[in-house]
């Protein structure tokens, strides 16, 4: 049952306003997610995301550049390398500026892929707190919170940003995993790349993200923090392990 305190709290609270909100998700969290219950607007983290975004697309593009990314990826993964290698040196000069133009376009929309995800990922969070766990939240309230929880990813592309701009080597950047915050970002190339897609997501903000979701769908949904965490936490692994998978599959 809800808390008849908390729910009391909730209406005599004062609103934030979305710089309040977005402050609060790193220091006070859980009033920025009871906020959510009162107005479910995302539009402060939305435009940081974007601006972020942004930036980090245009550092990557300055201090790296599109064919360098796309060679380093290729490195990646040693069989289609090979098959690389072996073709004509046009096949190879067009391959490598198709690859690199739309790897500048994906990273460039990286924002709406990113929403995209968020819908998908809000969606199924929404639907097993609501109708396997009890819950009461609203689809938006759900996508509110995820959009906020996701604040703390822009810290780890602001710290890809400083390493580009400090002189990170090109040779050794990696789109996917531009900055050491997790473990995957350590092990060896000849590690499997299972492995390595698995120890990516052992990563700071990444885990950081997932506990304020947690917390904030616990509060928007009104369910127990146990239940929550299994509604969070449980899909976020699966994604995690369907991305484990197609990484085995790829090598």
């Amino acid at each position: 049952m809800p808390d008849p305190v908390a729910a009391s709290s909730e209406l005599t609270a004062p609103s934030l306003s979305e710089t309040q909100r977005v402050v609060d998700t790193f220091v006070a969290p859980s009033k920025t997610f009871t906020d959510i219950l009162r107005k479910a607007t995302f539009w402060g983290p939305l435009l940081i995301m974007i601006v972020v975004a942004l930036g980090f697309s245009y550092s990557v593009q300055q201090k790296v550049g599109w064919d360098k990314v796309f060679e380093n990826n290729l490195h990646q993964t040693p069989s289609r390398e090979e098959q690389f290698d072996k073709a004509p040196p046009e096949q190879q000069a067009t391959q490598k500026a198709v690859a690199a133009k739309v790897t500048a376009i994906i990273t460039y929309c990286y924002p709406v892929i990113i929403l995209l995800f968020t819908a998908i990922f809000a969606l199924l969070i929404w639907v097993t707190a609501n109708f396997i766990f009890g819950g009461s939240s609203k689809f938006g309230q759900i996508f509110a919170v995820n959009m906020y929880a996701n604040l703390v990813m822009n810290v780890k592309f602001l710290l890809a940003i400083v390493a580009l701009f400090a002189g990170v080597a090109p040779d050794s950047f990696l789109l996917q995993n531009p900055v050491g915050t997790n473990i995957g970002y350590y092990l060896s190339t000849d590690a499997p790349k299972w492995l390595t897609s698995l120890c990516t997501h052992i990563d700071l903000f990444e885990i950081w993200s997932v506990l304020l979701t947690t917390l904030g769908v616990a509060i928007v949904a009104k369910v127990s923090r146990n239940k929550a965490a299994a509604a969070v936490i449980g899909w976020w692994l699966i994604f995690v392990l369907v991305g484990v998978g197609f990484a085995a599959a790829s090598s």
